[in-house]
């Protein structure tokens, strides 16, 4: 094959094989050997980032096993935990856009490697990942670090959050308890936005079968990065790139399993910009397709009380496709060679206490749902699968905050009452700026009777309870949600897909007309910039680029 290195101008192949060199590349390598990038979050902030150190050690076993020759680099990863509740998390999902702009930048601008793996966990970092493979198009592999292993369970760790927040057990108490729930290191055991999409890189075909929820601690973690190393360079002789990988095929399965697991819904402004990058086509009204007729076939913590390390001990993702593959695309192509239908031939049948079969399902449909109305004409999204029941058909009162912390002030002098439909705006990917999740609003919500969240921010994929967010328009932009006042009625029905302001349409316009956008002092750096490039929620809180 013919290497990258080797199409540079002679001169500079020679001066850039000399400074890979100096670095500490053997010359005969850089002879002869495909050069493999590996793209690396690990840090000593991001617990879900810990083990990646060692797994890039294991990467690199297996490209040198297979011929080639590993060269590591770093990229950023905050912790969404740690941002959690101040404006920090106004950072989280804009970082997305720099790890994918800052892989780009090591990998096009210096222009001599042959394929890369990528090894990141959590939140905004798979997405940024799978953006850059989308965008460079080498081939590639994802790598996590995989869920850590919970001593309690999820129940006992979510008792802990409110027996603190009503005053019952000290901060060292709550620590301590919660250790023994997050015990690291790893990525936290639930199926939060983390846990979601390293299975959907599975159903994307972007990562070996089973890979993404191998608990961290175990060798079986090890054997997976150090075969996915030998994976690369496979691709590499075959030259198979994401691009025929990750179609549009690859995408309608990855939301089937989206569905059936009730996984995050960040996978909803994830995928859409990753398709963007793929120049695919893809909407809410994709996902709402799908969503409202694939069953829900596990009930994983926010959606019961089992964690991400029990559904691998079932079978992990490659049980649940396999239960899936009557409605899923099986001639799509993954990083192995071969196809999805090659490798749920020989895919036995999980555990049916955790996975339901299609017949008999945890739910008919509507994991996920994308939910239409006066109040948000271009969607909202709610992950029906950690709504109880009781609250699926809600009429409330309006308590209107512009903003995060004047909603947790309220809460603080127990203003927040049982019916209110707590309205948090100007939260958006403009008006935030960044789209902070408001995972602090929804646990104190869950702690008063008959109460909704509705927002133009976004929702940890640890959030549960009547939870409506990403409301498209967002009230910078001047969407309905912007126009309700305190006192308003609001209906939502979940099996009506409906979100509605019993506001008449006069009155609505008569307050438009009145309306003045909340200003905030104009941000500077990333986040200025953010604001004035972001596209919206429903477009993938992407960045403008034209």
């Amino acid at each position: 094959m013919l290497r990258a290195i080797d199409k540079l101008e002679p001169f500079q192949k020679a001066i850039s094989k000399a400074h890979l060199a100096s670095a500490g590349v053997s010359i005969d390598s850089l002879d002869h050997k495909p050069l493999i990038a590996i793209a690396n979050s690990w840090n000593e902030i991001c617990p879900g980032h810990e083990p990646l150190k060692q797994l890039a050690e294991e990467v690199k076993k297996g490209i040198l096993e297979a011929g080639g020759e590993p060269i590591e680099f770093n990229t950023v990863a905050m912790c969404d935990g740690i941002a959690q509740g101040h404006s920090g998390m106004r950072y989280c999902l804009p970082h997305r856009e720099i790890i994918t702009d800052s892989i780009e930048a090591m990998l096009v601008g210096e222009g001599v490697f042959d394929g890369v793996v990528y090894m990141g966990s959590c939140d905004k970092i798979v997405p940024g990942m799978l953006n850059a493979a989308a965008r460079i198009d080498l081939p590639s592999v994802i790598v996590t670090a995989g869920p850590c292993y919970a001593q309690i369970k999820p129940n006992e760790s979510k008792e802990l959050r409110q027996q603190f927040l009503r005053g019952e057990i000290t901060e060292r108490q709550l620590i301590e308890g919660t250790l023994k729930y997050y015990t690291g290191p790893g990525i936290c055991p639930f199926l939060g936005t983390a846990n979601t999409m390293g299975a959907l890189c599975e159903s994307l075909g972007m990562m070996l079968p089973g890979g993404s929820l191998i608990p961290s601690s175990t060798s079986m973690r090890r054997f997976s990065a150090r075969e996915s190393g030998r994976a690369v360079m496979k691709m590499v002789e075959m030259q198979i790139r994401p691009s025929q990988i990750m179609t549009r095929e690859a995408l309608k399965n990855t939301i089937i399993l989206l569905s059936a697991i009730g996984g995050s819904l960040n996978a909803l402004i994830h995928l859409p910009a990753l398709a963007a990058e793929l120049g695919i086509s893809l909407d809410w009204d994709d996902f709402s397709k799908i969503t409202t007729t694939t069953p829900v076939l596990c009930s994983i913590v926010p959606n019961g009380n089992r964690t991400v390390v029990d559904l691998h001990c079932a079978g992990g993702i490659p049980a649940v496709m396999k239960e899936l593959e009557s409605v899923m695309n099986k001639d799509v192509l993954t990083v192995t060679g071969e196809t999805l239908g090659q490798i749920l031939e020989r895919t036995p049948q999980g555990d049916r206490e955790v996975i339901k079969s299609m017949d008999e399902p945890v739910s008919r449909a509507d994991g996920i749902q994308v939910l239409y109305g006066n109040l948000a004409p271009q969607g909202a999204l709610v992950k029906t699968s950690a709504v109880p029941t009781e609250v699926r058909r809600f009429n409330g009162t309006a308590r209107v905050f512009e903003g995060e912390d004047e909603c947790y002030a309220a809460f603080r002098a127990k203003e927040i009452k049982e019916g209110d439909a707590v309205i948090v705006r100007y939260e958006g990917p403009k008006g935030g700026p960044g789209m902070k999740e408001l995972h602090r609003i929804t646990e104190i919500i869950k702690g008063i009777p008959n109460t909704a969240v509705i927002t133009d921010g976004r929702f940890s994929g640890a959030s549960g309870g009547l939870s409506i967010g990403y409301l498209c328009p967002e009230a910078a932009d001047g969407g309905p949600i912007a126009l309700v006042r305190d006192g308003d009625r609001i209906t939502v029905d979940l099996y009506e897909d409906y979100l509605h302001l019993e506001v008449s349409d006069e009155e609505l316009e008569a307050r438009r007309r009145e309306w003045k956008a909340v200003t905030r002092p104009r941000e500077k750096g990333l986040l200025g910039r953010y604001a004035r490039l972001v596209n919206t929620a429903r477009s993938g809180a992407a960045l403008n680029r034209e």
